[in-house]
């Protein structure tokens, strides 16, 4: 039994009573990708008693991510992401056990990640073929649970943004893709599992700037985005976690 600090969490205490506390705090969790959407959701699950947390993120802190990241700041720039983040999570909760893994999950890493060893899987990757790969692995566990964000981008109205199972999820292009990832694969998920998403879709509104840096550069074209929506994407997948923990 993990034990929690009655403390810090005495208000959550109040509302879901001790024993879903220590379940909360018993609980291990994985997050893959830490950006606009998963650096919020993993401060919600600390903040809400997840006692055992481990994120995966091998991006640093840059200049565009300022508008939408948590750990993003102007003194964090050139750090990196998980290392940032882990330093305020632990002033949150310093007894909590925070593990980062400052890399990528993909093909070549893959067989490092023990993802039977967690309770649930957090995917807010945006690389398709490394969110594919780990969806297929997860849900060919039978004891781990998965929740995935799809597009965060280009989004304004947050009433807009819902929780289904991945195969009913409507007007999301990433959602979309991924489907034509799968067939192309011949690999399907071998089990549902639930996803973040919004069928809203606004066009980009390009700068002479960013128009400047797109045609300099090999990487994709990026997407506006808005921090109100990327924090509740993030929020969303967190309450999955919390939710599910309180309905065992």
């Amino acid at each position: 039994m993990t034990n929690y600090n009655h403390d810090i969490f005495q208000r959550t205490e109040l509302l879901l009573g001790e024993q879903l506390m220590q379940r909360i705090a018993g609980a291990r969790v994985i997050i893959f990708g830490v950006g606009g959407v998963g650096s919020w959701c993993a401060e919600t699950l600390i903040r809400s008693g997840i006692h055992h947390l481990t994120m995966v993120d091998g991006d640093e802190v840059v200049a565009s991510n300022i508008n939408r990241q948590l750990m993003a700041t102007t003194a964090t720039i050139g750090q990196p992401k998980v290392e940032v983040l882990r330093e305020r999570l632990q002033a949150i909760n310093p007894d909590a056990e925070i593990q980062v893994i400052c890399g990528r999950y993909n093909a070549e890493t893959a067989e490092n990640f023990h993802l039977g060893e967690y309770d649930y899987v957090i995917d807010a990757i945006d690389s398709l073929k490394d969110k594919a790969l780990l969806i297929n692995n997860v849900t060919r566990l039978t004891d781990t649970c998965l929740f995935s964000s799809m597009g965060a981008a280009r989004k304004f109205d947050p009433t807009r943004i819902k929780v289904t199972e991945f195969w009913k999820v409507e007007g999301d292009p990433l959602a979309r893709t991924l489907r034509q990832k799968f067939k192309q694969l011949g690999c399907y998920p071998e089990r549902k599992f639930l996803c973040v998403y919004s069928d809203e879709i606004l066009p980009n509104q390009p700068s002479a700037t960013s128009l400047q840096q797109s045609a300099v550069s090999t990487q994709p074209t990026p997407n506006g985005t808005m921090a109100h929506i990327t924090v509740i994407f993030g929020n969303m997948l967190a309450s999955l976690v919390l939710k599910h923990i309180c309905q065992k």
